[in-house]
């Protein structure tokens, strides 16, 4: 017979009410969180005869050895048996019970081959668990919601979705972990930080192992610090990253610069920056606007703070463009080869890797100061800031970051503030010669 602790009761109460349609519940090593997501969709599959419930994880192999394996645990404890209660299709992956009811297990990895995650497109659920949803991206996470619509009405029950997992720097911290401190998570989400602690049934073995870790490591599993990221990859650490709002000792100088990161798509943004030296003295966001529009949005910000021409960069990848001719300003092309630097070649795979590290470099430096009191774009340049991380860590050969592609994936959307700030350091990698056009 399974004894849940308080953490799995109270979470259990908010899988079974009538307003909460997404919980995470973790935050640390050994709170038996996949205990409580396989107790639950047991629980659900079982009480509601002919539904379909699904538990899902970033790999199908991993979910196969390890959260599958706690599900046939649970179960046993409860006194449902294999081949009497229900029976386990391996080949198609799904657990099917005696009363119709039946569980979906399912990899939710990204593939370049599947972006939208079309492989779920006409898939109708009950209930999802995900485990160890800090692995999947946000975009997974939101089409597996979607696709929670079987039988609901017919059983008087709203759809939910359960994430467990270990602290993350990724969307699951902004999108449950920071509004959850910050007091503005929304009525039908709900967080529960589970830790080793809050499980007497533990091993005090375990306990001990987890002292024997590294410090980020214990501040992660041991303690659940969310603040904390182990990632060898990054380049810029969380509190450097805060910093830049309130590095005051940066003070505005001359000349002044314009970066502008253009819009490629209709969910993405153009974010203009004016900049006083290494001081960010405006951020002017659009979206969906026309060329038009945004070249006449960056002259006029050159008129206002007296900006030469010379002095604005604007993305010239894709639509960019077209800015760029219209302006006559110097155009960011991110795939173009890195610049020397007094002379010297540099060990960068393109322009934009060679000016993210140096952006990373004066961060790390508190030598940025952003002057912004809007929260949002805060938040948003945070986060993506905190994926600014170095590709092939473990690997020789050219110092690049993490693709554009694989960021949007983690964080749901494009990096368009990290981008135009680190279009600043096209011009701080060496002086610029203006193109001169000619005159019709």
């Amino acid at each position: 017979m399974m004894i849940l602790t308080k953490k799995q009761s109270e979470a259990l109460d908010y899988l079974e009410d009538k307003t909460t349609n997404e919980l995470l519940f973790g935050g640390g090593a050994g709170g038996s969180k996949s205990f409580l997501g396989c107790y639950w969709i047991l629980k659900s599959a079982l009480k509601y005869a002919g539904t379909r419930w699904l538990i899902g994880r970033n790999e199908l192999k991993t979910l196969r050895e390890t959260t599958l394996n706690t599900f046939f645990e649970v179960a046993s404890m409860q006194g449902i048996e294999t081949g009497v209660h229900f029976t386990f299709n391996q080949q198609l992956m799904s657990i099917i019970f005696a009363n119709g009811s039946e569980i979906l297990l399912k990899d939710l990895a990204h593939y370049p081959s599947d972006p939208n995650f079309d492989r779920l497109g006409s898939l109708e659920i009950t209930g999802a668990f995900v485990d160890e949803c800090n692995q999947i991206s946000e975009k997974g996470w939101n089409v597996l919601k979607s696709r929670i619509r079987y039988k609901l009405d017919e059983n008087g029950i709203v759809p939910k979705l359960l994430g467990t997992c270990n602290p993350s720097k990724n969307f699951v911290y902004h999108r449950f972990y920071k509004p959850y401190i910050e007091g503005t998570l929304p009525g039908n989400m709900k967080f529960i930080q589970a830790l080793l602690g809050d499980n007497p049934y533990i091993s005090k073995h375990y306990k001990e192992n987890l002292l024997q870790l590294d410090t980020v490591t214990k501040e992660r599993l041991l303690f659940g610090n969310w603040e904390y990221d182990d990632d060898p990859s990054a380049l810029i650490p969380y509190n450097k990253i805060v910093d830049i709002f309130s590095n005051t000792h940066v003070v505005e100088g001359d000349p002044s610069y314009i970066t502008a990161d253009i819009a490629r798509f209709g969910d993405d943004k153009t974010v203009i920056m004016v900049w006083k030296g290494f001081v960010v003295v405006e951020i002017l966001t659009l979206t969906k606007q026309p060329l038009s529009v945004v070249a006449m949005e960056i002259e006029r910000l050159k008129k206002y703070y007296r900006v030469p021409t010379s002095n604005i960069v604007a993305d010239e990848d894709g639509v960019g463009s077209g800015v760029v001719d219209m302006l006559k300003c110097f155009g960011f092309v991110n795939n173009s080869a890195p610049d020397d630097m007094k002379g010297v070649k540099q060990n960068f795979n393109n322009l934009k890797s060679q000016c993210y590290f140096l952006l990373a470099e004066m961060i790390n430096k508190a030598e940025i100061y952003v002057k912004t009191d809007d929260p949002n774009i805060k938040n948003d340049l945070i986060q993506e800031l905190e994926q600014v991380k170095r590709k092939d860590v473990d690997k020789d050969g050219k110092l690049a970051v993490i693709p554009k592609d694989l960021v949007k994936e983690k964080i749901g959307r494009s990096p368009d503030y990290s981008d135009a700030l680190m279009m600043r350091m096209f011009f701080a990698i060496k002086p610029r010669t203006k193109f001169v056009f000619a005159i019709a």
